[in-house]
C-alpha cells in the first residue's frame, strides 16, 4: 500500500514539507508504527523538522491500517523521549561551569544572565519541562536547560513523558480521524508555531534594546 501526502502549495516551504512527508511516510511503511519514533527522535533533534506535520501523519498512517492507533502514540511518544533524552545528555555535559565560559565570551550576555537563569528554572524547571513539551521549538530547547540543572532524570523522564504522551495524543489522534485531511491539522499548528516565534523574537529584540541601553548608561556614568 502506497500512501500519498498533501502539505498545501508548490513554494520552496511546501516542497520541503512534501518531501519530508513523503520520507516519513516511506519510513513508516517500511518498518511501521517505529518508523514514526524515529522521526519524531530526529524532530527532537532537529528542531527544523515539524512534529506537527509528522503526528497527524502517523495517525493517517494508522487509519489506513499500517498498523493502530495506539502503536502510533507509543512509538511517537518513545521517540519523543529518547530525543529529549539525547538532548538532556548534552546539556550534562555542558555543565554549569562551561555555560559561564561561553557566556562570557557571548556579546551583550553576561555571566549574570546564567545566575538567573538557574534561579529561574529551580522555580519553575518542573512546570517548564512539562508544558514545554507542547510548545514548538521549547520542546526541543527545554531539555538542554534541565540538562546543565542536571534536574533528576528520573523525574525529567516522567515529566517529558507525561506531556509528549498528552501532545502526541492529540495529533495522532486528529491526523487518524481526518485521513486524507491530515493536514488540515498541520495548517492550524503552523499558525500557533509562527505566533510562538514572532513572541519569541519580540522579546529577543526587546531583550537587545535593553541590554544595549543598560550598557550604554553605564559607561555614560563611568566616564
Amino acid at each position: 500500500m502506497t500512501l500519498t501526502t498533501s502539505t498545501g502549495s508548490g513554494d520552496s516551504s511546501g516542497s520541503f514539507l512534501s518531501a519530508f512527508s513523503d520520507w516519513a511516510v516511506s519510513l513508516m511503511e517500511t518498518i511501521g508504527a517505529p518508523g514514526a519514533g524515529i522521526a519524531v527522535a530526529l524532530e527532537n533533534l532537529f528542531p527544523p523538522l515539524p512534529s506537527e506535520v509528522i503526528l497527524p501523519l502517523a495517525g493517517f498512517t494508522a487509519s489506513r491500517g499500517s498498523f493502530t492507533i495506539v502503536e502510533a502514540i507509543f512509538w511517537t511518544t518513545l521517540g519523543s523521549v529518547v530525543g529529549a533524552l539525547a538532548l538532556y545528555g548534552i546539556g550534562a555535559a555542558l555543565g554549569r561551569n562551561r555555560m559561564r565560559r561561553i557566556a562570557a565570551k557571548l556579546p551583550l550576555v553576561q555571566v549574570q544572565d546564567v545566575d538567573r537563569t538557574e534561579a529561574w528554572f529551580e522555580r519553575h524547571g518542573y512546570k517548564a519541562v512539562f508544558f514545554g513539551r507542547m510548545i514548538p521549538i521549547f520542546r526541543s530547547m527545554i531539555s538542554i536547560p534541565a540538562g546543565v540543572e542536571r534536574m533528576h532524570l528520573g523525574l525529567f523522564t516522567l515529566l517529558t513523558l507525561a506531556g509528549s504522551l498528552l501532545w502526541n495524543s492529540l495529533f495522532v489522534g486528529a491526523g487518524f480521524l481526518l485521513g486524507e485531511n491530515w493536514h488540515v491539522v498541520e495548517e492550524y499548528a503552523g499558525i500557533f508555531q509562527t505566533i510562538v516565534i514572532v513572541v519569541v523574537v519580540v522579546a529577543v529584540v526587546w531583550w537587545v534594546i535593553k541590554r544595549i541601553r543598560t550598557l550604554r548608561r553605564r559607561d555614560a556614568e563611568s566616564a
